[in-house]
């Protein structure tokens, strides 16, 4: 189909939507069958979502966004507070932890409803 025959669809809802771990053509179906992975079809409105191609992103902008708030974090309470390294070094690992099993599922549905959006692989 030539580019100018294609309908724009709108970015910022897609983000929304796959953020949210829903579809991104009609946001009520779910995105993901299990923890990262993405499933056949939308249950939904039928929507194919086997075309995407997340691969590596979603860690890379998972391990950029942790790292942006933790090292600043990390910073102050080692100037301010001067804890002991045991329990500074397990409390922010376990923040750590938590911070990037939660963006992970929603950084991959992100980055999908961008695919999406922009009609990239097959969509």
């Amino acid at each position: 189909m030539p580019l100018s025959q294609i309908e724009d669809r709108p970015v910022s809802l897609a983000l929304k939507r796959g953020f949210r771990r829903k579809c991104p053509q009609c946001g009520t179906g779910a995105m993901m069958s299990g923890f990262l992975k993405v499933a056949h079809e939308c249950p939904n409105c039928g929507l194919e979502l086997h075309h995407q191609r997340a691969d590596d992103g979603p860690a890379y902008l998972t391990i950029l966004i942790v790292g942006h708030v933790l090292a600043p974090l990390m910073l102050y309470i080692f100037v301010a507070y001067r804890p002991d390294p045991l329990p500074f070094a397990l409390g922010l690992s376990s923040l750590a932890i938590v911070l990037s099993l939660y963006l992970l599922p929603r950084l991959k549905g992100a980055m999908i409803g961008l695919q999406w959006a922009k009609h990239m692989h097959g969509f």
